[in-house]
């Protein structure tokens, strides 16, 4: 077993024993699952046959997996090398799903792929970003990136599906029971313990719900008929592509924020594995964004949903001080192979709410702090002070306010779309807004 450093028990490069390799990967690849949801739920909006939803997960899945192993192993042009892996993206879902209303999964999976190659094309600017991201507003986007996932971690956490579902006593005890266990074997735990911090409070949570809501039981039961294995199937529609000028606005709109969304995540994945960095290394950056629209194209290119960076692996990777690129990778096979195994994926797709969201509580918490950290480690002044609090007041209110900006004309939609690329956006204008008055004073100087 390697020795470990005084900050991580696994550095970025460093591969861990076989062992502890998998079930580190493994307890990463109980977060990606979270993602399955959406083709679940995409599926079930289509009133597709067992056969189609479970094509589509694999497909989805197959994607997510390969972008995984191509973002962390790092090829010479594409990739981070980072733990940085792959889930189903929540930010093209509406609008893929009025690409197939409009055209069928044909117009969906052609749409998808010319985001990916947009959001490809985006990332060589990444390369003349440096002179814009001082250190506080890289803490800034690194904090939102936390901020970013709270509306699924608590909505889960209080065992919340669909709009309006009541609040269970049983469903609170389960969350808190999870995040409490997590919390706990993460602090007061050592070595195997805090590694595998999340695992222990994912399992006990689980064997918790199972005994205080027995439907959990019984949903796992009902699922004797699905197959153990089984191939995705390739429909006639898996052969065709087509285009629609006019949803390019929307999607390229979307692929803008996706960008965006993966920038954030990358940076926090770079400051959490290489702490010791004084300024942002823009090239791993820009090879990470390359890897993600690729993988989005892919995920077109098969029939599935589009992908995107997780947010809540990189929060876990950092809160278990195990950041090991490797994981990522062996978590991208794993995620591969549980492609073929419908009934696997669907017990673990089944892991009640309240234990989901208590996880990615967990791992939001370390982003957000992180984050914080970042922002507040450079002396204050009142620049800084207007520069972040009008972006994190504007950035907020579109979770807060979503209904007001679908409202709002297009030029405004575009910009205020999510907490992340939001904030992110209003930092960087606001920042050289206000700092031409240095400019100013430097030029007078002259």
């Amino acid at each position: 077993m390697q020795k470990k450093t005084n900050t991580f028990e696994y550095t970025v490069n460093q591969v861990p024993p076989a062992g502890h390799l998998f079930v580190l990967s493994f307890q990463h690849v109980l977060l990606m699952v979270v993602s399955l949801s959406l083709p679940i739920l995409f599926a079930g909006q289509l009133s597709m046959s067992a056969l189609q939803t479970n094509s589509l997960i694999a497909f989805s899945m197959l994607a997510a997996g390969i972008g995984s192993i191509i973002q962390s192993v790092g090829l010479p042009l594409i990739g981070s090398k980072y733990l940085c892996p792959n889930v189903c993206g929540p930010s093209y879902f509406s609008l893929s799903l009025s690409a197939v209303w409009v055209g069928g999964l044909p117009l969906m999976r052609g749409m998808i792929i010319i985001a990916g190659l947009l959001e490809m094309a985006l990332a060589p600017v990444v390369q003349k970003l440096k002179s814009i991201f001082p250190t506080y507003i890289v803490g800034l986007v690194v904090t939102m990136v936390g901020v970013s996932i709270i509306k699924t971690a608590v909505t889960s956490f209080f065992g919340l599906e669909y709009h309006g579902d009541a609040i269970r006593n049983s469903d609170i005890f389960i969350g808190l029971f999870t995040l409490l266990i997590t919390v706990l074997a993460n602090l007061w735990g050592k070595g195997f313990i805090k590694m595998y911090s999340l695992i222990i409070g994912l399992l006990t949570g689980w064997l918790v719900a199972l005994i205080a809501q027995p439907e959990y039981w019984q949903s796992i039961v009902s699922l004797q008929e699905t197959p153990y294995f089984a191939l995705p199937h390739f429909g006639g529609e898996f052969f065709n592509l087509s285009f629609n000028w006019g949803m390019l606005i929307p999607f390229t709109v979307i692929a803008i924020s996706g960008s965006l969304k993966s920038f954030g995540n990358l940076l926090a994945a770079q400051k959490i594995s290489e702490p010791e960095l004084k300024e942002v290394n823009f090239t791993p950056i820009r090879k990470g964004l390359l890897a993600d629209g690729f993988s989005t194209a892919l995920a077109g290119l098969f029939g599935g949903l589009a992908v995107d960076t997780s947010s809540s692996n990189i929060g876990l990777a950092g809160a278990t001080k195990v950041v090991s690129r490797w994981i990522s990778v062996v978590a991208g096979l794993i995620f591969i192979v549980l492609a073929f195994f419908p009934k696997f994926i669907s017990i673990l797709s089944m892991m009640p709410h309240p234990v989901l969201g208590a996880s990615i509580i967990f791992a939001g918490s370390f982003m957000i702090v992180t984050g914080m950290k970042e922002t507040f480690s450079d002396e204050w002044n009142q620049h800084k002070t207007f520069v972040i609090g009008i972006s994190f007041f504007f950035g907020l209110s579109t979770a807060f306010l979503p209904q007001l900006y679908a409202r709002a004309p297009q030029v405004v939609q575009v910009i205020f779309t999510d907490p992340l690329p939001t904030t992110t956006v209003l930092a960087i204008f606001l920042n050289q807004l206000f700092g031409l008055n240095t400019v100013f004073k430097k030029l007078l100087s002259k």
